[in-house]
């Protein structure tokens, strides 16, 4: 009962936000269901299925790249764009999971790194850059008024962010309570049991790849009609990095979790570059030494994430109240 009255205040206040907010703060908690998005695709492939990637900043990449190849280059409409484009992130991840089937734990970590540490540099090659804009990027048009209502751009994208994210958290929310959740979670923590009792390993493996794909490119779409630009230097390795801290500070194997987690890499350092206003130029390190620091105070807080914690909270108070 608690978990669905957090889930109808939520909802409320994001369907409210677009009414009272500013602009800026609109952009601001549009970025962060678009990371709410793609950290909800990894923490199905981290949290539940026990594979770590270190490369999601790539399918992000293409998902963004891809949207906007196809809204400049072929004059596509972007509600169609982003769904042709995570379609093609969703094939890239099937297809990277077949080789992934061959390492595990930390050598699945290192393949993933380096897929993340490969992809500006492809982006930014200049075979290709008549379609990717090379180094330069390219500007992508932001979306005019949904449905043809009276509303600002600001309004427009967050409220496309927002059907999005509610459709992906609906669907995420049935994968994870059905066969397919289960058969995961079976995977991650027995998978001689899992495989012993029918489970084709192999191919749920594959699958969570791809669908963990396909939520980081729909994230990467929405990200670049959002900023309205996409460029090699966005999805460096910080974004990948910054999406495995986001699950583990909301909480591996919680679909609510992200939200915390993307609360955090969307606001921590923005916050945190704000301490050279007040400490000057001398203190270009602090901001960087203020979020390492938050990170480790969090881990120590709750080493199973905000999510976990408040789950511990939860039940810590139900027995003082019995």
């Amino acid at each position: 009962m608690a978990v669905r009255l957090a889930w109808g205040l939520a909802l409320a206040f994001a369907i409210s936000s677009p009414f009272w907010m500013s602009g800026y703060h609109l952009y601001q908690f549009s970025q962060v269901l678009i990371y709410a998005i793609a950290l909800l695709g990894l923490n199905l492939l981290t949290g539940y299925n026990g594979q770590l990637s270190l490369g999601h900043g790539a399918f992000f990449a293409i998902g963004g790249y891809g949207a906007a190849i196809l809204i400049v280059k072929f004059g596509l409409p972007f509600w169609l764009a982003i769904p042709i484009a995570s379609a093609v992130c969703f094939v890239a991840g099937f297809l990277f999971g077949f080789p992934a089937l061959r390492f595990g734990g930390l050598y699945l970590a290192l393949a993933t790194f380096a897929l993340a540490v490969a992809a500006p540099q492809l982006l930014a090659f200049k075979g290709i850059d008549f379609l990717t804009g090379g180094s330069q990027g390219l500007q992508v048009p932001k979306p005019g008024a949904l449905l043809g209502l009276p509303m600002t751009t600001d309004q427009s994208v967050f409220w496309l962010c927002l059907i999005a994210a509610v459709a992906l958290f609906v669907i995420a929310g049935n994968l994870v309570r059905g066969r397919f959740g289960r058969a995961l979670v079976a995977i991650r923590d027995h998978p001689i049991a899992a495989e012993s009792m029918g489970v084709n390993a192999a191919l749920y493996k594959t699958i969570c790849f791809g669908v963990s794909a396909l939520y980081a490119g729909v994230a990467g779409g929405l990200d670049a009609v959002a900023v309205g630009f996409v460029s090699p230097e966005s999805f460096g390795l910080a974004l990948s990095l910054a999406f495995l801290v986001g699950i583990v500070v909301g909480g591996l194997a919680s679909i609510g979790g992200v939200l915390f987690g993307a609360l955090f890499i969307e606001f921590v350092p923005n916050y945190a570059d704000q301490l050279t206003v007040y400490f000057g130029e001398n203190a270009k390190a602090l901001p960087g030494a203020v979020y390492g620091l938050l990170m480790i105070l969090m881990m120590a807080a709750a080493p199973m994430g905000i999510a976990g914690l408040l789950r511990s909270l939860a039940r810590a108070s139900g027995l003082r109240s019995q």
